[in-house]
This record gives structure tokens, sequence and C-alpha cells, in this order.
């Protein structure tokens, strides 16, 4: 009997310590998935100081089966809350199905592998920004702000009514913004430019069910051109903000919001190019060229990619992008948001690129016309030379929205259109600003150099769309795995295993809590919405106002490193935002874009393969000599057309 008790202790025990070392490490994936022929990294990470001596396996998640095993590889050494960390690459499995991984006892969540995983995705963020629409709203089937809004700082008296009903909410709050909606715009319409096989049509222009015969993602593109044309409507017009901080003193559905005094009129803020702020707080305001910028390269790209669609709006658009981009040329320097009460706002630093996609989208829309317009482009190859690479790029950190957009989106359309000399160094500004980041990121596992600081799932997005570029403008693909990674990390691959969108993918572990009044209080879904993301443990410490509302889940991949919080207490890391999502659109549609291409490019490669066959079969039919003659004729034009192959 006795030795049947110490059995069964020991059998207790090891059970224990099988779940306390299950306990100490995790394998975190892409959720999402990964394509056939792309790279597939995972990491392995653990709280415990045994070296990992077993190897890593894919296994067929159906039938049990290893299709693939191979060494844990390098430790990458300690990661915020873990001390052992390893990268898991299994690029080799290729074929489609469902999968996990597993070393020893720890096992990785199901993940797919195959063509169409990232397909609809880019659709399923256009939810967030019909959600975040003002004016008519779709999903509330109701409308909000219709008095928007009485000026304030512009040429007539303060408190002039003027209508700039519309454009989207920035955030989970209601305030807007000219910077982050143009950027916005612009990645739509880009995104469609790009990729217009990607979108579907299940909406119509207000957002409702429905087709129209366009892109959903056109329509919320040209909802954006609406409220960016209603805050330009003159030459000399420009206004910059609308609403303040003042939205952020209570929890409302938008249609409630009445926080300014005036009953539901909002304030808009005049872009003078001088320092604002009606309280104790002002900007560093010093011209107005970062937002006229932003303006004009939307509407020239509106242009663009609209004239054939709704000729008079184009020219509308047309002409809004000469006169912003003029008040641009007068009025040089930052044009920074008015703060409220408190002492947050966007403070960007620079506008020289800003000028320079205006610059060149000017320069796109005008060929359109005929006009050669070499001096737009001269223009803008210049301020290119002004900031060759962004300045947050290898840094560790930077001031809210200092460096804005997060990427330098001017180099990659300035490249495409100049030739030479001109054209490498463009692009040689891509690849020093990434080496930056990579000479950080190679030294940690999760290949993480973008700072952890306020809306860095932004940053993150926007640097993997510069390593995407950089890679389509070149060919070069060293920085491939850098690319997949940040990619990788937006959606499970960190340290907390969870996406940082909502609602993608299904019966994934993505944010249910968000810093937002639609789910707080409603409970609404905001589908498609990427949150800020993981801040410094230092900066969260010394955030105003922060107070967890729930239990913290993540508590044991917290650090004094970096922190990130599904609760609705925490509007530093877990507050979508509309820009964010509308960068995230752009770079998925890549995503899914890509994959079309792969899967187009596979029936053109077996019918060269075809034409080979038999041109090899009909040279067999002739003379030695002739022979000879064919094969060196043959094997030159083979070689053409594998290098052709690969350059495309």
């Amino acid at each position: 009997m006795r030795k049947l008790f110490l059995l069964l202790g020991l059998i207790v025990w090891i059970f224990a310590f099988k779940s306390t070392v299950d306990e100490q490490a995790w394998i975190r994936i892409n959720s999402l998935g990964y394509r056939p022929a792309g790279t597939k990294v995972a990491i392995w990470a653990g709280k415990t100081e045994e070296a990992v001596s077993q190897p890593f396996q894919v296994v067929e998640a159906g039938t049990g089966k290893v299709v693939y095993e191979n060494t844990v590889g390098k430790d990458f050494g300690a990661y915020g809350p873990f001390v052992q960390t390893h990268r898991l690459d299994f690029s080799a499995v290729r074929k489609p199905g469902n999968y996990y991984l597993k070393t020893g006892t720890i096992q990785s969540p199901e993940f797919r592998i195959a063509d169409d995983v990232y397909n609809g995705a880019a659709d399923f963020c256009l939810r967030y920004m019909r959600q975040q629409r003002s004016g008519y709203n779709p999903f509330l089937k109701d409308s909000c702000h219709t008095h928007d809004g009485y000026t304030m700082y512009g040429p007539m008296p303060d408190s002039t009514h003027i209508d700039v009903s519309g454009g989207w909410h920035d955030a989970s709050d209601y305030l807007q913004y000219v910077p982050t909606s143009a950027n916005a715009t612009y990645h739509l319409l880009a995104a469609f430019r790009d990729f217009p096989k990607v979108f579907g049509d299940q909406h119509l222009a207000n957002g409702l069910d429905g087709a129209n015969n366009q892109a959903d993602v056109l329509d919320e593109a040209r909802w954006g051109l609406d409220w960016l044309l209603k805050m330009h409507p003159k030459d000399d017009w420009m206004f910059n903000q609308l609403a303040d901080d003042r939205d952020h003193s209570g929890l409302r559905i938008p249609k409630q919001d009445s926080a300014y005094g005036k009953g539901y009129e909002r304030p808009v803020y005049f872009a003078t190019g001088k320092p604002q702020g009606l309280f104790k707080y002002k900007n560093r305001a010093t011209g107005v060229a970062s937002t006229a910028g932003k303006f004009s390269s939307a509407f020239a790209l509106g242009y663009q990619v609209l004239h054939r669609r709704d000729q008079d709006y184009a020219e509308k658009l047309w002409q809004r992008a000469q006169s912003a981009y003029m008040l641009g040329l007068q009025k040089p320097g930052v044009c920074q948001t008015a703060p409220g009460r408190s002492p947050y706002f966007y403070e960007e630093d620079n506008y020289v690129d800003d000028m320079e996609l205006a610059a060149v989208e000017l320069y796109n829309a005008a060929r359109i016309q005929g006009y050669k317009a070499a001096d737009y482009l001269n223009s803008a190859y210049a301020y290119g030379l002004i900031e060759p690479v962004t300045p947050w790029l290898g840094t560790d950190t930077a001031r809210h929205y200092q460096w804005y957009p997060f990427i330098n989106i001017g180099h990659f359309e300035v490249a495409k259109r100049v030739v030479d000399s001109r054209r490498q160094h463009i692009i040689q500004f891509y690849r020093d600003g990434i080496e930056k980041v990579w000479q950080k990121a190679q030294n940690n596992a999760f290949y993480r150099g973008v700072p952890f600081i306020w809306c860095s799932n932004n940053l993150t997005t926007s640097f993997a769309i510069q390593c995407y570029w950089y890679r389509k403008l070149t060919g070069d693909n060293r920085y491939l795995q850098l690319e997949q990674a940040c990619f990788d990390w937006l959606f499970g691959c960190n340290p907390w295993g969870t996406s940082f969108v909502y609602g993608l993918p299904a019966g994934a572990d993505t944010p249910a809590d968000p810093h937002s009044a639609f789910t707080h209080l409603k409970n609404y879904p905001i589908d498609g919405g990427l949150v800020d993301g993981p801040v410094y443990g230092r900066i969260y410490k010394n955030l105003i106002g922060i107070e967890l509302k729930e239990p913290d889940e993540y508590a044991g991949f917290q650090s004094d490193l970096v922190v990130y919080h599904d609760d609705y207490g925490d509007y530093s890391t877990n507050e979508p935002t509309m820009d964010g999502t509308a960068s995230l659109i752009y770079l998925l549609a890549a995503k899914q874009g890509e994959t079309a291409a792969v899967t187009e490019a596979a029936p053109a490669k077996a019918k060269v393969a075809r034409k080979v066959v038999k041109r090899k079969s009909s040279s067999r039919k002739s003379s030695v000599r002739k022979k000879s003659s064919r094969r060196k004729k043959s094997s030159a034009k083979h070689s053409s057309a594998r290098k052709k192959r690969r350059r495309r």
C-alpha cells in the first residue's frame, strides 16, 4: 500500500511538473496564417533557463502526422518577460493545410497554410472605417455631428458657422484631424490603385449594404475626399482640425456629443501656421506645409483614380490639389494639432516628406492631362534630398506623431518616376532607413526594431510597407524576414500571443475590451480596427488617467520593457485608430495582391515550359549541325527568359 501511495504521489508530481513546464514556454505564431511560398517563422519563448534540446515539429492538425522537423537553433536570449527565445523557421513546409508547431510538450495554436489566407482581410478592416464615419453613420444607421462647426483662429469672426460635417472620427473618440484623415484617404486610394482586384463591392456609397459598381475601398476613400474638400473650401482657406480634447470629458454615442458649450456644434480650427490652443496648452506650429502637402497629395491621387469615373468631381480635386500645394509653398513649416485641456497633441515636426509626395502626385496627375510638368518632379526629388530617412527609423523613442506619416511615401512614388542616379539615391534612402531598424531588430528573436512608443502598431505597419516597397523597387529580398516579422507581430507573433486587429482572424485571440465607447457602452463589435499597440513600460507608468478596469489576462507577459493591455482603461495600447487601420488596409491588400500575382504567374510559367519542350522535340528532326546551332540559340533564349522571370 505504501508503494501504491508513493507511485500515486510520483504521478501527481510528474503531472504538476509537466503543468509548470507547460506554463513556462509558448510558441507564438501568425494566427492569420502563412502563404505556401512565403516566409514562415514562429517564436519559441520561455521563462525557464533550461536549454531546449528537442527539435521542433510541424504537425498536420487533422492526422497528427509530423510533416517537418528541424532543430530549434540559436537562442536569442532574454526579451521582455522571457529569459530565452528562439526562431522556428518552417518555410520549407509548402503544402496547404491546417497545422500546429510542437517542441516537447509545448504546442502552438493551430494555423493555416494556403494561398487564400489573406483574402478578404483588407475588406474586413473597411468595416471599422465605415463605423468611424461622421455625418451619416451606416453602422448606427443614424446621423451625428451634423451641426459642425464653428470657426476658431480664421480670417472670419470666431464662432462663424461653416459646414464641415462628414469624414471619420479619428480614433475611438470623436476628434477629427486633416493630417490623419488625408493620410488615411491616400492609403485607401493607393490600395485601390495598386490592387484593384482585391476589393469587393458589397456596400453603397453611404456605407449601407448593396452594390454600386464601385469597390468599397473607393467608396470609403471618396468619403474622406468629400470631407477634405470641406476643410479646404477656398484657395486661401484651410482648416486643420475639428473638435479638441474636450471630447474626452465622458463616454457617449456620437450623436449625443455636446461637449463644447454650443449645443451640438464643435470648433473647427483654421490653419494659421502659428501656435494654437484655446486653454492652458499650446502647440508649436511654424507653418502649414505639413497639412497642405497631405491635402494636395490626397487630392492629386484622387484625381488620378477618379478622372474617368467622375470628371467634374475630379476637376475639383485637381484645383484643390494645386491650391493646397501653393499654400504649402507660401507657408513652409509644420501645422500641429491644437491641444485643449491636456498636454497631448500631434507634435508633427517634419513637412518636406508631405511636400515631396504632393509634388510627385501633382506630376502624375499633370501627365494624365498631357502636361510634362517636370518642375513638379524636380521639386519632389529636391524635397526628398532634405529628409533622406524618416527620423524615427532606428531611434528608441519619439514624441507623439512627431514624424508623420510614419513612412515617406513620396520616396516610393519618386523612385518610380526618376531614372539613373536619382532613382538609386531615393532607393538607397529607403534601404538606409530599413538598415537602421535591422541593426536593432537582428538582436532579438521577434526581429523587433520598431520603438514601443504610442501607436507602435501604426509604425510597425508603415515600416512593413516600406520594406515591401523597397523589395518591389529593387527585387532585393535581404529584408524579407524582417518585413514578415513585422506583419506576423500584428497578428499574434508577439509576447502576448494576440492579434492586434479586432475580430481578425475569427476564432483567434484578438482585442475584446478596447478603449471604445462603442464596445464599452453598447457592446458593438468594432470589426477590423487596429489598436495602438504596446508601449514601453516607462511610458505607460507616466501617462495620465490610466486605470485598468479588469484583472490583466496578460499579466504574465508584461515587463519593464513593454506592456499591452486588452482593457478599456488603457487608452495608450488598446485604442483603435482610423489612420492606422487605413495603413493596414494597404498592407493587407498588398499581401493578397502578392499572392494573386504568384498564382496568376504559375500558368504562364507552365506555358513557357511547354514551348521549350516543343522546341526541343522539333530540333531532334534536324541534322547534327542544325541541332548544334539551334541549341545555342535556344540556350540564349532560355537564359533570357529566366532572367526576365527573375526580374518579374
